[in-house]
């Protein structure tokens, strides 16, 4: 059934344009939104939603996360303390991704599309591993996301660190899912991808017309291992390799760049991902955006599924590190939506809106929207979600998945992750 908007306040993502209209919005994929005159007659066969005094825009998209870290939240510390970032991967997230099975990954996907959908984000680009249960898993985060009702870019998180084996099923995972759906070829990072492995990935790019997702720079240990094992720094390497030719392309968090590496990239059409709280989180850096580009968005790094909070995280700390205003950071969080156009990926259509109830006490004008983005609005806001025009979030609460239920069982999986993972 199409949804009829009535008496909003609709804010045009892209140009920040207000108008007061009644918006019919179709339940049928990436489809075209109709702007009425508020107030018109109401057509008949829509489920009528009365927006007077809140403000409908498009609805956000989540530009890079983690699926397997939804069931890390309060999980006891590792026996021994990181004291550093590779040490925090091996300690926490790659005994993490090993212990994963069918039902962890189901219940970490539902989850990450509960909170991202509550959040306000009907989208969610991800970057997944699970070492030990590799076939099929793409197909149970897609099935989980669809369930939910959020839209989805994914890939599989291909790796040479468990050995050959393991990175031959990470590309032969890839390659399944890729003659079926939509997605990315995943990568690690450059230190735990050797030649062939990565010569085997951008076949499997030019075979599928697909683009990479691949960590870039995230600590200096990358750029480290990439001058002592190959003599060249790590956008080098991927230049070579044909990572950077394809505008599908994502490189995730790009924080030791030098000013060669910069203006390489500047001139690629492939895009980067800024992650601020997980950066801050791993003392690995903090991004800076200057000479890069415009080609940059956000993410939560499997930190949470809020990117009203990712977008307020780049703007405070991009004030010691980055040159970023209000204007930038809202395009910067707005960017994923233009990455997705551009490359023609489904399921960001004009259909998917957030009716927010944002009780500010001072007016909101085209003029102020991004100030108030930044100073104001919060997921608290968000009241109504609607993805390829369904509503899925309806007066705060999910209508697709019984989410009590779902945060019972996740929460049993968890306990049960934990213990495989000696915590």
């Amino acid at each position: 059934m199409s949804l009829l908007l009535k008496n909003a306040t609709f804010i045009h993502w892209d140009s920040l344009h207000f108008e007061q209209a009644d918006i019919l919005v179709p339940a049928v994929q990436d489809a075209k939104i109709t702007l009425m005159k508020a107030g018109s007659a109401e057509p008949d066969g829509h489920k009528v939603i009365d927006c007077s005094g809140k403000l409908v825009t498009k609805s956000f998209a989540v530009g890079h996360h983690h699926v397997y870290s939804a069931l890390a939240r309060g999980m006891p510390a590792p026996p021994k303390a990181p004291n550093n970032f590779r040490e925090i991967l091996e300690y926490i997230w790659w005994t993490l991704d090993k212990s994963l099975d069918e039902e962890t990954i189901r219940y970490s996907a539902l989850s990450t599309a509960m909170a991202a959908a509550k959040a306000g984000s009907t989208f969610v680009i991800d970057h997944h591993a699970s070492p030990n249960c590799i076939e099929g898993a793409l197909d149970i985060i897609a099935d989980a996301f669809d369930e939910v009702g959020v839209g989805h870019l994914l890939c599989y998180e291909v790796t040479d660190r468990d050995g050959q084996e393991r990175a031959e099923q990470g590309l032969l995972e890839t390659a399944r899912y890729l003659e079926k759906r939509q997605g990315l070829v995943g990568l690690h990072a450059s230190f735990t991808v050797g030649p062939d492995t990565l010569g085997s990935a951008v076949e499997i790019m030019s075979e599928f017309d697909a683009g990479a997702h691949i960590h870039l720079a995230e600590d200096k240990y990358d750029q480290e291992h990439c001058l002592h094992e190959y003599y060249q720094r790590v956008v080098s390497r991927l230049n070579e390799a044909g990572i950077l030719e394809s505008s599908k392309t994502i490189l995730v968090h790009g924080l030791h760049l030098d000013a060669a590496e910069r203006k390489l990239l500047n001139k690629k059409t492939c895009w980067l991902v800024q992650n601020m709280e997980s950066n801050l989180k791993n003392k690995v850096g903090l991004f800076s955006g200057n000479n890069l580009g415009s080609n940059i968005m956000l993410g939560t790094d499997g930190m949470h599924s809020d990117m009203l909070r990712s977008a307020k995280a780049a703007f405070f700390t991009g004030q010691i590190a980055d040159t970023i205003n209000f204007k930038t950071a809202y395009q910067r969080f707005r960017n994923v939506h233009n990455y997705l156009s551009i490359n023609n990926f489904t399921g960001d259509g004009e259909n998917n809106l957030v009716v927010l109830d944002y009780d500010s006490p001072t007016e909101v004008t085209k003029e102020n929207f991004t100030g108030h983005f930044v100073f104001g609005l919060s997921a608290n806001h968000i009241r109504n979600v609607i993805s390829k025009g369904r509503l899925i979030v309806e007066n705060r609460k999910l209508l697709t998945v019984n989410e009590p239920e779902v945060l019972k069982e996740a929460s049993k999986q968890a306990r049960r992750l934990w213990k495989k993972m000696g915590r």
